[in-house]
């Protein structure tokens, strides 16, 4: 009976309300309602530690808690992923700044909105170049032996043209190691293939990002760094994070909350890697690594995690500089114009 009438009271106190207030009180729930639909966020990315901001912000959930809906798409290469860009399905893209550079001189509107990791790109030499390397004399040297050796070039696996660890091969190739272009041929390839060629045999090296450095490593014991990210070039740029011009002006404080989250995800893996490496290996592993591989991984030489923008402005230059040399790009483009770092500012609170 208490029931009934406390229902009665209720219902009449709604029905009580005049016509204008009953419109008023249905027009706030709806802009309520509205409120807190979720901003949804179609996000590309390809398999590399130098994104696991990515995993960490997804993985603990909080992007969810700023109301915003992420659907992760994964590609083999940053160029594969920068024709979806192009082609308006993604929004957001954790890859190389590589393809970025030639979208941009091409008319796609993106910005560069945060970095993510530098001097990613290692180089990896299977047991015969290793050994000959290891020789003693000039890299440029043991190549051309291994060459001779073979009767051919010997063969190097990267990602197509355009990308970081392309562009930053040839770079090693003419400019720091001056390898006779005649003692090589580069092979390219996806990320995950790169792999399994060089585990296979398929070729005798191959630039490659971690994971994969670490686990390629230890499935073969043979194979071995031949130099390093920084080695080829000091704060190599690498993995950033990328949005969309019209995903800026549709929705700026999802933007902004994106860079907030990314970089209190890149403190979290400097800090804590432990703790990151369940959630990246969520992504990555697939089941088929363990944690204490990509924990591994996430404190290599080949996981510098950074998230500045403007820190990798000086290095990207001549980065592009050697685009254009190789043919990658048809001239060099104004770098501030790609990079937006504002809301990288906005977030350290400068």
């Amino acid at each position: 009976m208490k029931g009934s009438i406390m229902f009665t009271i209720a219902r009449r106190g709604v029905l009580g309300l005049g016509a204008g207030a009953a419109a008023l009180a249905l027009a706030g729930a709806g802009r309520k309602a509205r409120a807190v639909d979720p901003v949804e966020v179609r996000v590309g990315f390809i398999p590399v530690t130098g994104v696991s901001q990515l995993f960490v912000l997804n993985g603990l959930g909080w992007a969810e808690e700023k109301g915003l809906k992420l659907t992760l798409t994964q590609f083999a290469s940053g160029p594969n992923l920068i024709q979806a860009v192009a082609s308006g399905g993604i929004d957001a893209y954790f890859a190389g700044v590589g393809p970025l550079i030639v979208a941009r001189q091409k008319g796609v509107g993106v910005k560069v909105v945060a970095a993510t990791a530098v001097e990613e790109v290692a180089v990896l030499g299977g047991k015969k170049v290793a050994e000959a390397v290891a020789k003693g004399g000039t890299i440029a040297e043991a190549f051309a032996a291994v060459a001779k050796d073979l009767g051919r070039p010997v063969k190097i696996a990267t990602q197509p043209k355009g990308s970081v660890p392309q562009t930053m091969l040839l770079y090693w190739i003419r400019k720091v190691a001056k390898i006779d272009d005649a003692s090589v041929e580069v092979v390219p390839l996806g990320i995950e293939e790169t792999q399994q060629a060089l585990l296979a045999g398929g070729v005798e090296a191959a630039t490659v990002r971690e994971p994969a450095i670490t686990v390629v490593m230890e499935k073969n014991p043979d194979i071995r760094i031949l130099v390093t990210g920084g080695q080829i070039l000091p704060n190599q740029p690498g993995s950033v994070f990328g949005l969309t011009e019209a995903f800026i002006e549709k929705a700026p404080a999802a933007a902004q909350s994106l860079v907030d989250l990314t970089v209190k995800a890149t403190d979290l893996l400097n800090k804590d890697p432990k703790s990151a490496a369940p959630l990246v290996n969520a992504v990555l592993g697939k089941g088929l690594l363990s944690v204490e591989t990509v924990e591994k991984a996430l404190v290599s030489p080949g996981s510098k995690f950074a998230a500045d923008p403007e820190s990798i402005l000086e290095s990207t230059g001549i980065f592009q500089d050697f685009q254009l040399e190789i043919g990658a790009i048809d001239k060099v483009g104004d770098l501030t114009q790609l990079f937006d770092a504002s809301y990288y500012k906005k977030a350290v609170g400068k």
